[in-house]
């Protein structure tokens, strides 16, 4: 999948266990695609790789079907062995080499940052198709990361005009304005999302203000 299809996304949702649990995870996939959502990862911490593998070859013909890129965090393999869109590593994971040799030439791979510095080294990598800004705000699926606030939000898309960045971290609907003011292009939303009453509608109001 070609890395343009990254720059015309604006809102990167994630299907977290950490928030729902593995039978709700086709029904919030579904409503998250209803919504217009430009891209979906399943992120999985501390699971069986077994069932992550299981979980995404029930989640990826949904985002097919719906003409959704489907992103595996953190583990290159079984992106491979489903022939997901892509696969995002942090940067305590494999380095790039590591990951291209598993996943081949062709499919998206995107690089937590959580600096100005790691989103330079990751984006002179030109195999590096994305990178996640954060986290911007306290979130307890980065307990051991510090927020990096906004501050630094238009100098990471100054410095890398060619490179998709997806700021992420505690963005919810209610603070997204603050973010697409401080110069953030894209957005993840995890919890938001999926804690939602009518996930479909709290995808579109989002992805409105992105856009």
């Amino acid at each position: 999948m070609a890395r343009s299809t990254l720059f015309h996304a604006k809102l990167y949702g994630i299907v977290d266990l950490g928030y729902a649990s593995p039978d709700d995870l086709p029904h919030a996939t579904r409503e998250m695609i209803a919504g217009g959502i430009d891209v979906i990862q399943l992120r999985a911490k501390g699971h069986p790789e077994s069932a992550i593998e299981a979980w995404g070859r029930t989640l990826l013909p949904l985002c097919r079907d719906g003409g959704v890129p489907f992103i595996i965090n953190d583990h290159a393999r079984i992106a491979a062995d489903i022939e997901a869109d892509g696969v995002h590593v942090g940067q305590d994971d494999a380095p790039m080499d590591e990951v291209r040799a598993i996943v081949g030439d062709d499919m998206l791979v995107g690089r937590s940052t959580h600096s100005v510095e790691q989103a330079a080294l990751a984006a002179s990598d030109p195999r590096t198709d994305c990178i996640g800004f954060g986290p911007l705000f306290s979130t307890p699926t980065k307990p051991t990361y510090p927020p990096i606030g906004t501050a630094e939000i238009q100098q990471v898309h100054e410095s890398h005009p060619d490179l998709p960045i997806f700021c992420i971290g505690g963005i919810k609907k209610e603070n997204l304005s603050d973010v697409v003011s401080a110069g953030a292009k894209r957005a993840v939303i995890v919890s938001g999302i999926l804690q939602a009453a009518d996930i479909t509608a709290y995808v579109r109001e989002a992805k409105a203000i992105l856009e």
